[in-house]
């Protein structure tokens, strides 16, 4: 069996919210995107991510929530490597991002290593933490997990780090 069906058939078993969920999110998401602005007021927590499209090359926009440390964002992929949105990144990893009013140019770096995934997911969990265990419920783990547990966990996950650029123009490569 080859590295992608295998990769594909780990993250397939270890995601537990179905596939309906995420196509009943498509439409979901489109609306938010339409929404986004200053008054919407989830914006402190969720990012627009533009990305060219791996197969269409077309721009692809996705609201994601967010957490920022030291000045790089970090955004987790739920669906790990499955992602749309996760897929261009790997594809072509110049975005541009938009945060409330503020828009920029960035380079993205795919992140599949489960030790760092659950470091990521602690950070959320300290910051998060009646979200981020209803989710990761959701997902099968347990109430009172062990770190041990959360890097079990991560290993089916994926997570995105932008770094923003020093220059910034208008459009992405």
């Amino acid at each position: 069996m080859n590295a992608r069906k295998e990769e594909n058939k780990i993250s397939k078993t270890t995601n537990r919210i179905p596939d309906v969920l995420w196509r009943w999110m498509k439409p979901f998401n489109r609306r938010m995107v339409r929404k986004y602005s200053a008054q919407f007021r989830a914006s402190d927590i969720v990012l627009l991510l533009t990305t060219i499209g791996c197969k269409s090359g077309q721009r692809r926009v996705t609201p994601l929530q967010f957490d920022e440390l030291e000045g790089e964002y970090f955004i987790g992929s739920a669906r790990g490597i499955e992602a749309d949105w996760f897929r261009n990144i790997q594809a072509n990893p110049n975005v541009e991002v938009q945060i409330q009013d503020h828009s920029f140019r960035a380079k993205a770096e795919p992140v599949t290593d489960a030790i760092r995934i659950a470091d990521f997911l602690e950070l959320r969990l300290k910051r998060r933490p009646r979200m981020m265990r209803v989710l990761m419920r959701l997902e099968g783990l347990p109430a009172n997990h062990t770190r041990a547990d959360l890097e079990a966990f991560a290993a089916g996950k994926a997570m995105v780090v932008i770094r923003p650029r020093q220059e910034n123009t208008d459009t992405i490569e």
